[in-house]
């Protein structure tokens, strides 16, 4: 799985976060960010669910192999 930040869409909401917290975080403004390491979704189940919790759709994801 490919995870992708729409840094521009984003408005810091923290719902992915809080959806699934061992793939992402915030940075210091509080916008979106993926843990080092976590750039594939690390098998969380919850990546999905945050996707979809994201107020503004700024994040998709996507299958490598596409």
């Amino acid at each position: 799985m490919h995870i992708d930040i729409d840094k521009d869409a984003c408005i810091g909401a923290g719902q992915c976060a809080l959806a699934a917290p061992g793939v992402f975080t915030q940075d210091d403004d509080g916008y979106s960010m993926l843990l080092p390491g976590r750039e594939d979704g690390g098998g969380d189940p919850m990546v999905t669910v945050a996707a979809k919790s994201c107020p503004v759709g700024a994040i998709t994801l996507s299958d490598p192999a596409d």
